[in-house]
């Protein structure tokens, strides 16, 4: 049935209410690098520790206020695989009859699906010299 094989966690898209807030708290706190890939514009900004961290996004200001939240929220989580193992998973994925999405993120391809609750799930692969990217 297509099995293939995740590599790591790739990292967890959290929605924040200030962006430089946060990346300064992510860097002083846990000593995370700051990634902002001009390809992508003003976000993500993605705060690494090797090849794994998070990725910060704006929250929806404009959006209903769920209760307690501001609309701070994780957006999706992502799983790294390799190029093979994402082909794997696409024909896995078409086998099951599972809806999904796939995005050329420049450095990235990302293939998106739901799970039960509704979370957003992502397998990403990069596409670019790893050893450049991760500097």
């Amino acid at each position: 049935m297509f099995p293939f094989e995740i590599k790591c966690l790739d990292h967890v898209a959290i929605r924040v209410r200030d962006l430089k807030a946060s990346i300064a708290w992510y860097e002083q706190v846990l000593g995370l690098k700051k990634y902002q890939l001009a390809k992508w514009g003003d976000y993500p900004i993605f705060m690494l520790s090797g090849e794994t961290g998070i990725a910060l996004f704006p929250a929806y200001q404009d959006e209903p206020i769920v209760p307690n939240t501001k609309n701070v929220k994780i957006d999706h989580f992502a799983f790294q695989v390799t190029r093979k193992n994402f082909d794997k998973a696409k024909k896995r994925y078409d086998y099951l009859e599972m809806e999904y999405t796939i995005s050329d993120h420049h450095y990235f391809h990302s293939i998106y699906t739901k799970d039960p609750d509704g979370h957003t799930v992502e397998l990403t692969t990069i596409v670019v010299d790893p050893k450049k990217f991760y500097r």
